[in-house]
C-alpha cells in the first residue's frame, strides 16, 4: 500500500516536472518584443559663398568670381555660367551692372549667395594731342645764356643752357636762329653795344663747338636798348645780361 502511494507520488512529481518544463520551454520560445529603429540624423544643410575680385569695373574690363560650398551635391552659377564644382573660380566680363547668384543643393536643402558687379561706362578715349609747331618746340627747348656783370664769359649755368639749346638745334636742322646780345642799364650805349656783341658771339661759338653749324646762326647786339626787366635792382639787371635766341623766319 505504501509502495503504491510512493509510486503515485513519483508519477505526480514527474508530471509536475514535465508541465513545468513545457511552460518554461514555451516561455523561452516567445519572440522578443519589437524595438523601434531610431531614425537617421537629418542631412546637414548646404552652405555657399560667392565673392568678386572687384565690385566696380568699367565696361570692357573683367572680374574674377570665387566660390566655395559645403554639403552640396549640385551648384549652379548664373547668369551665363551654369553648373560648377563645389569650389572654384571663373572670369566674367559683364557688359552692364549684373548680380551673379549661386545656388547650392544637397540632401539637407539649398543655400544661395550673390555678388553685385557695377559696370560704369568705358572711359572716353583721350583726344589726340595736337602736334606742336616749330615755334612752340623752339620756346620749350631753347634756353638763353646769362652773364656776370661786365663779362662775356660762358659761366657753368650758361653751359648747361646752351648744351640743351644745341641738342634741340641739332635735332631740327631746318631752324635758323638770331642770337641777341643784351646788357643791363649801367654803362654807356656804345660800351653796351660792344659788350652785347661779345656775349652773342660767345654763345654762338659755344654752340659751334657743340656741333651746330655757324651758318645757321647770326648775331646782333641790342646793348641796353631792349631790357627784359625795367626795375633798378641787381635781380632785374641779371635778367638783362643775356644772350637771347630768336627763331629766324
Amino acid at each position: 500500500m505504501q509502495s503504491r502511494f510512493s509510486r503515485k507520488l513519483v508519477l505526480l512529481g514527474s508530471l509536475f516536472t514535465l508541465i513545468l518544463f513545457a511552460a518554461c520551454a514555451k516561455k523561452a520560445a516567445a519572440p522578443p518584443p519589437n524595438v523601434p529603429t531610431p531614425p537617421p540624423p537629418p542631412a546637414a544643410r548646404p552652405t555657399v559663398t560667392l565673392n568678386a575680385s572687384s565690385t566696380f569695373i568699367r565696361a570692357g574690363e573683367s572680374v574674377t568670381l570665387n566660390w566655395s560650398s559645403t554639403n552640396a551635391t549640385e551648384l549652379d552659377l548664373s547668369p551665363g555660367v551654369g553648373n560648377v564644382a563645389p569650389e572654384g573660380s571663373t572670369t566674367v566680363t559683364p557688359t552692364e551692372s549684373t548680380t551673379y547668384s549661386i545656388t547650392a543643393k544637397g540632401p539637407g536643402g539649398t543655400a544661395d549667395a550673390s555678388a553685385r558687379i557695377t559696370v560704369s561706362p568705358a572711359a572716353p578715349p583721350e583726344a589726340p594731342k595736337p602736334t606742336p609747331t616749330l615755334e612752340e618746340l623752339f620756346r620749350a627747348n631753347v634756353y638763353d645764356a646769362f652773364f656776370d656783370f661786365n663779362k662775356s664769359d660762358i659761366r657753368p649755368d650758361a653751359r648747361d643752357a646752351l648744351s640743351k639749346t644745341a641738342e634741340f638745334l641739332r635735332s631740327y636742322p631746318q631752324i635758323r636762329v638770331t642770337i641777341e646780345g643784351h646788357c643791363d642799364e649801367r654803362g654807356s650805349t656804345e660800351y653796351n653795344l660792344g659788350l652785347g656783341e661779345r656775349r652773342a658771339q660767345a654763345a654762338k661759338q659755344f654752340l659751334v663747338s657743340l656741333g651746330v653749324p655757324a651758318d645757321r646762326m647770326e648775331t646782333v647786339s641790342w646793348g641796353k636798348e631792349r631790357p627784359f626787366c625795367t626795375e633798378h635792382t641787381e635781380e632785374c639787371w641779371q635778367q638783362n645780361r643775356r644772350a637771347h635766341f630768336v627763331m629766324a623766319h
